[in-house]
């Protein structure tokens, strides 16, 4: 079993960062404004590399919004969300190669998958933060058949 390092972050500002990021890649897709989807990808390299409690959507609601609003903490899998921020951005880097290099419309069809699997992941069913952690506990029961 890996080890679980936990941080905690406010939870306004993981709200904010989940929907914030959804928001930003339907109106990238909505209004076919390629320079967003490079903005959604930034972010999530960034947040994979800079980690939860320092990612660049946690980091802006901190110094603008959470300096008004309080909110409870959320203690989170800092590796999970590493590994969560580090798939999203996989995911729109495939979308984004075909969007500026081979068929634009096939990018924007990716794209789309992305947009709603973010969708999921701001609802609170975050696919690969789930993944992380059935992987990370030695198996997963509903893949692999182990009880």
């Amino acid at each position: 079993m890996k080890e679980y390092k936990s941080v905690s972050i406010s939870s306004g500002a993981f709200i904010f960062c989940r929907y914030g990021i959804a928001i930003m890649l339907w109106l990238s897709i909505l209004l076919r404004l390629k320079w967003l989807a490079v903005v959604v990808f930034l972010i999530l390299v960034l947040s994979a590399i800079l980690r939860v409690s320092k990612a660049p959507m946690i980091v802006l609601y901190n110094a603008t919004l959470g300096k008004l609003i309080k909110t409870k903490t959320e203690v989170l899998d800092e590796k999970g969300m590493r590994f969560a921020h580090s798939m999203g951005a996989g995911m729109m880097f495939i979308g984004l190669v075909p969007l500026f290099f081979l068929n634009e419309q096939v990018g924007w069809w990716i794209l789309f998958v992305v947009a709603a699997l973010k969708t999921i992941s701001a609802l609170g069913f975050c696919p690969a933060y789930k993944l992380y952690g059935c992987m990370s506990s030695g198996g997963c029961c509903a893949l692999t058949g182990k009880k």
